[in-house]
């Protein structure tokens, strides 16, 4: 595994798209100016969040379609096991927690943002995986804070991204191998 990082770029997909690295090569920034998810939506990527984008093995085209919940059950399962806090899978690619409850009482708000993007001819020439994931973010805008939450809000502390990362990609690394054995 290797981890190329910057500190601002337009978007980790893109570079990754552009430069095509070897599998399991990690596109990491601190911040992205241009992050998007699903159908182009801008995917709000200050300084402080996780963003990155995962170059993978080439898999069976009858696989592709399980790659993104693949990974929202390990972002959801390292979150909940870090930081005690409660997750869910939004299909096909949103992992959810219980906010912090409130006057109104408990809801669930998005805390990451998957996007699987495949090059496809006869097979798959290749895949990458772009991940986001609200770490230590301290605030959001008004339109986006009814509905997203990050790691540092929810739990008052900060967290080590380099961690959260690595936990991650092992995670991935380890349900990727329930398809391709």
């Amino acid at each position: 595994m290797k981890i190329v990082k910057y500190k601002k770029i337009s978007s980790t997909s893109e570079i990754a798209k552009k430069l095509r690295p070897q599998p399991w090569t990690i596109i990491l920034a601190d911040e992205q100016k241009r992050g998007y998810g699903r159908e182009q939506r801008e995917w709000f990527s200050p300084k402080g969040g996780l963003y990155f984008t995962i170059v993978l093995p080439k898999v069976d085209i009858a696989d592709l379609q399980v790659l993104t919940l693949l990974a929202a059950f390990s972002v959801s399962k390292t979150v909940k096991e870090k930081f005690n806090l409660e997750t869910f899978i939004k299909m096909p690619n949103d992992v959810l927690i219980i906010s912090s409850p409130n006057s109104r009482g408990l809801k669930l708000k998005k805390i990451c943002g998957i996007l699987t993007e495949n090059v496809i001819g006869k097979d798959v020439k290749f895949s990458i995986m772009g991940i986001g994931l609200n770490t230590n973010i301290k605030s959001f805008p008004k339109d986006l804070k009814d509905i997203a939450t990050s790691i540092e809000i929810e739990t008052g502390r900060k967290t080590n991204n380099e961690k959260i990362l690595l936990a991650i990609i092992d995670g991935i690394k380890n349900n990727l191998k329930t398809i391709t054995q």
